[in-house]
């Protein structure tokens, strides 16, 4: 099993994701507009330090500060479900 998520405040984060059986989820450009709208919204949202960001076609690196408890496990949760939907 993954081990527990430990909350420690104010430290950077290097978060990355890779898309299911690694395929081209965010293969066009419209689709990573997207996906970064949904980081920036998570900012304005939930206060999401988002410092730097690469995204391409099948995943995506984030490198973001720890503002508050459950600030970067909301802002993800938000990007996953909106860019699923989408």
């Amino acid at each position: 099993p993954r081990a527990s998520r430990h909350f420690l405040p104010g430290y950077v984060w290097h978060i990355t994701h890779r898309c299911h059986q690694r395929k081209f989820i965010l293969k066009f450009a419209r689709d990573r507009r997207r996906y970064l709208h949904w980081v920036f919204e998570a900012k304005k949202r939930f206060g999401l330090s988002v410092l730097n960001y690469m995204v391409t076609s099948n995943h995506f690196h984030l490198l973001v500060k720890d503002t508050g408890p459950n600030v970067i496990a909301e802002s993800m949760q938000l990007n996953a479900g909106r860019t699923a939907q989408e």
